[in-house]
């Protein structure tokens, strides 16, 4: 994909209030670390995040993303009349249906006119909302878009840390790091014609993309039956006698439902987040080489003609693979996992903003976005900011 007449004309981003640090976490995980004869720092270490944010228990994250957006708006000195295309592009959204994206456009009482849509695709949301509104540019489908983007952890987190409180158990510890490095936030980007951008910065030139969907069930995010855990816990107390009666009970209508007691536990979902972390990190950092050398060839570049890189956030470990597997020095890179932790599709728009905030992004640098999301796929797009 190549691009003509597409500016980013502006990013807006919110963070949540509450500030959790990583010795927060392990302080909730003091049994734990106690059992397993393991020492506090573990997560850090593992991680190199030392802290993240939470929403308030309960914000709507539509509010968040559309607090976002108006800030966007605001930079850009535009109006939401002038929207053609709203897409949210979270991991998190606040129903099935409708789409998020339509609590989003009443906050700020879009166009009637515009389209109004969610994009799903794990990380990458907001990048492939980006290149949904491009293409609508380019065609003469609409000359102003935005993608909208607001993910929660504090949920999943408080989740899998009760789950490991109760279990105890070293091999869950090893599959929820992945999922105690989430944060939260929320982030827009305006996408806009060149005829309508007002500072002509930003160019966004093209991109490319590659997928390895093979590795789907590696990292799982979703809900699941409380049965499971239910049947496990009343095991672990009663026996595995009661444990069978209750699946019994439940699966074949024995005589425990028959005299009305119906316990519906697998009508009762409870979030969970299973993640093979080494799986990912081998075959991500695979694909994304793959999609590397995909992406300097379609601009004819080489390694070292780009000035700076934005990658998707995810851990120090990560970043460390990424970077030296596509030969760029990490003074190219910027960083925010470090404070922000994982915020899914947020984190690489957010962290491109702040990076332009603290001037690390200049006006004429080349700029590589490198995203990757769970599936697995690989968007890597080029701009010049």
């Amino acid at each position: 994909m190549k691009y003509n007449r597409v500016h980013l004309e502006a990013i807006g981003y919110e963070l949540p209030p509450v500030v959790v640090s990583t010795a927060e976490l392990e302080s909730r995980l003091a049994p734990v670390y106690q059992a397993l004869k393991m020492s506090p720092g573990q997560l850090e270490l593992l991680t190199g995040i030392n802290e993240r944010r939470w929403w308030e228990p309960g914000y709507p994250l539509s509010r968040g993303a559309a607090a976002a957006a108006k800030k966007a708006l605001a930079a850009a000195d535009m109006s939401a009349s002038e929207i053609d295309v709203l897409i949210y592009a979270g991991v998190c959204r606040e129903n099935f249906e409708p789409a998020t994206a339509c609590a989003v456009a009443h906050e700020l009482k879009i166009n009637p006119n515009a389209a109004i849509f969610d994009l799903s695709n794990a990380c990458l949301g907001v990048l492939n909302g980006i290149v949904e509104i491009a293409n609508k540019i380019e065609l003469g489908q609409a000359e102003a878009g935005l993608v909208v983007s607001a993910e929660t952890a504090r949920e999943i987190n408080e989740n899998v840390i009760d789950r490991m409180v109760r279990t105890k158990s070293v091999e869950l510890f090893r599959e929820s790091i992945a999922t105690l490095t989430g944060g939260s936030g929320a982030v827009a980007v305006l996408v806009v014609s060149a005829e309508m951008s007002r500072e002509k910065r930003r160019k966004l030139l093209g991109g490319v993309t590659q997928n390895a969907p093979q590795h789907h069930s590696l990292c799982r995010w979703g809900l699941q039956s409380v049965l499971p855990a239910a049947v496990g816990t009343v095991e672990r107390v009663l026996g595995h006698n009661a444990a069978g009666l209750v699946q019994k009970s439940v699966d074949n209508a024995n005589a425990l439902v028959q005299r009305g007691l119906d316990l519906g536990l697998r009508h009762v979902m409870i979030p969970f987040m299973e993640t093979h972390a080494g799986e990912v990190l081998k075959y991500g950092v695979e694909l994304g080489n793959r999609t590397w050398q995909k992406f300097l060839a379609k601009f004819g570049w080489r390694s070292d003609y780009l000035d700076k890189v934005i990658c998707h956030q995810v851990g120090a470990g990560h970043r460390e693979a990424v970077l030296k597997g596509i030969g760029i020095p990490p003074e190219k890179d910027f960083s925010t996992f470090e404070y922000l932790g994982n915020i899914g599709t947020v984190s690489l728009p957010i962290t491109a903003a702040i990076a332009e905030e603290r001037e690390f992004l200049r006006p004429g640098d080349r700029v590589g976005f490198l995203g990757i999301g769970s599936g697995l796929n690989c968007l890597m797009l080029g701009l010049e900011w």
